[in-house]
């Protein structure tokens, strides 16, 4: 597998990552999540690439119960995952990049995950809501 630095960030990731955006947390999803995460590791791949909003929040947690299974460190592979779009539609507050909603949505993206942290948080697109400080503040708040 080739691996190349990701931008400035100092991660070395490899070219091909894995991310399912459609999938559906059931036993039968779980089986060929695993099987596909076992799969990556034995090719090379260590960047796994998921958003709260997959499945509202079902990649997630198979990717989370997938990667707990594998038997690999947590230090041998990258996770990203992306902030917007949140996972419940009825939440005036679930979505966007608030504050609050940067802050909370990546927690709930833990908690799927079974993590304790990820290692890249992507904005999923522009929130011309909100002021850009806001979200740049947030950002920032969660890197420390």
């Amino acid at each position: 597998m080739e691996y190349r630095k990701l931008g400035k960030s100092g991660l070395e990731v490899s070219v091909v990552s894995y991310g399912d955006m459609r999938a559906e947390d059931n036993e039968e999803n779980q089986k060929k999540t695993n099987e596909i995460i076992n799969k990556c590791f034995e090719v090379g791949i260590n960047y796994f690439d998921t958003a709260e909003t997959y499945g509202k929040g079902q990649h997630e947690r198979l990717l989370g119960r997938a990667l707990q299974q594998c038997g690999k460190k947590r230090e041998d592979y990258v996770v990203s995952t992306k902030i917007f779009f949140g996972t419940n539609p009825t939440d005036p507050n679930g979505r966007g990049l608030s504050r609050k909603h940067i802050m909370e949505g990546l927690d709930e993206s833990l908690k799927r995950l079974q993590l304790d942290y990820v290692d890249i948080v992507f904005c999923h697109r522009h929130d011309p809501e909100t002021p850009v400080e806001e979200f740049v503040l947030a950002f920032a708040q969660i890197i420390k």
